[in-house]
């Protein structure tokens, strides 16, 4: 079926010569590669025993964070540009003594296991982890108030994140927030600063990396001025080989 569309794609391209077409014919081919791919792409048969020690046992069940962690390597580890993976759950406005031991729980030792077996198979360099949500939650207290039934809000103001790999300076700690986590007092990153970072370590220049949209010279940082944090890299900011990996 594949070669018959091609085939129709390539007269359509003679007559017309339109090069919409050939990206069309790319596409095409490019998904028919990728769905052709899953089945040994999900196959984890062929794992160790040591693998699955790495991310726990939790690995082998479809659908858990640490399978998807493990799966995440996999697609690493043959080409895959970009993974996403999510962690629902972490909304606990209440009951929080209940929820969030769980979600920690599910989420440590996979976490670390896939920072782990990508630096073993020498891939951690050029591949950059990010942990993260998009907004923090107050260290107060909202809900019944109850020793065992209360919980956090949400919290834009500031929070946390890790990063690894991509030549990412392990075991710095930066930015600090006033006594009650509410402000930042130290060392703030605006989000069009971590955005600049993170194309930093793709090799992108974000100040030169621009399109033209209605009269201005767009970036993807924004039109306001972002700054690469270099305390956080261990290059002084130069982009690693391979970086866009």
């Amino acid at each position: 079926m594949l070669d018959g569309l091609r085939a129709m794609n390539e007269i359509a391209y003679a007559r017309l010569a339109d090069p919409e077409t050939k990206v069309r014919i790319a596409q095409y081919e490019m998904a028919f590669r990728m769905q052709s791919s899953v089945p040994e792409l999900t196959d984890l048969s062929k794992e160790s025993e040591s693998t699955f020690n790495l991310y726990g046992e939790d690995a082998r069940k479809g659908g858990t964070f640490a399978n998807s962690c493990l799966m995440a390597r996999r697609l690493v580890e043959r080409g895959v540009r970009f993974v996403q993976i999510y962690h629902r759950g972490w909304d606990v406005h209440s009951n929080l003594p209940e929820v969030l031991p769980s979600q920690c729980k599910d989420v440590d030792q996979a976490c670390w296991a896939l920072v782990e077996d990508l630096k073993q198979r020498g891939l951690l360099d050029e591949t950059l982890v990010i942990w993260g949500g998009e907004f923090g939650r107050t260290i107060y207290s909202q809900g019944k108030l109850t020793p065992t039934d209360h919980g956090r809000d949400h919290h834009p103001r500031c929070f946390s994140l890790w990063m690894a790999g991509a030549s990412i300076k392990g075991g710095v700690v930066l930015g600090e927030t006033d006594d009650f986590s509410y402000n930042i007092v130290k060392d703030p990153v605006h989000v069009r600063d971590f955005q600049a970072t993170i194309l930093n370590r793709f090799g992108i220049d974000h100040d030169r990396f621009t399109y033209k949209y209605q009269g201005l010279d767009q970036k993807l940082t924004g039109v306001e001025k972002a700054t690469v944090v270099k305390a956080v890299l261990a290059d002084a900011g130069a982009p690693p080989p391979s970086s866009a990996a």
